[in-house]
């Protein structure tokens, strides 16, 4: 089992930036794909990036596409999603996710992911 904790949410303004991190404890994590999706109240969590086992492949939202990005050093057991011209609808909790499987690539689907972290708010002002 995997544990995950996402920090660094926060206010910020329209066109602004912010990066999130999230640290990982319980497994070996440079043999799993990670995975950042975010969620509306109401809403279902949806995907928003991805990241290979080793870093070489990403996979993005086409509505962050450009604007976000994410990254891991797995000598730190840590994965990153910054996050630029962040806008109002980027408004959701975000949450960190690890893959079920071993050597997989960077997924879209919330099925590929079987540990999750309890999230972290990010609120875009306009």
């Amino acid at each position: 089992q995997v544990q995950l904790v996402e920090s660094g949410g926060g206010l910020v303004q329209a066109g602004g930036s912010l990066g999130l991190s999230c640290t990982t404890s319980g497994r070996t994590f440079s043999s799993y794909a990670m995975g950042w999706f975010r969620q509306a109240p109401g809403k279902e969590r949806e995907f928003v990036a991805a990241i290979s086992w080793s870093g070489a492949n990403t996979n993005y939202a086409d509505s962050v596409k450009g604007r976000f990005t994410i990254s891991r050093d797995n000598a730190k057991n840590m994965v990153y999603l910054q996050m630029n011209s962040l806008k109002p609808e980027d408004t959701d909790v975000y949450y960190c996710a690890a893959s079920v499987r071993r050597w997989g690539s960077p997924a879209y689907r919330r099925d590929d992911y079987g540990s999750w972290g309890q999230g972290t708010q990010v609120t875009g002002s306009s």
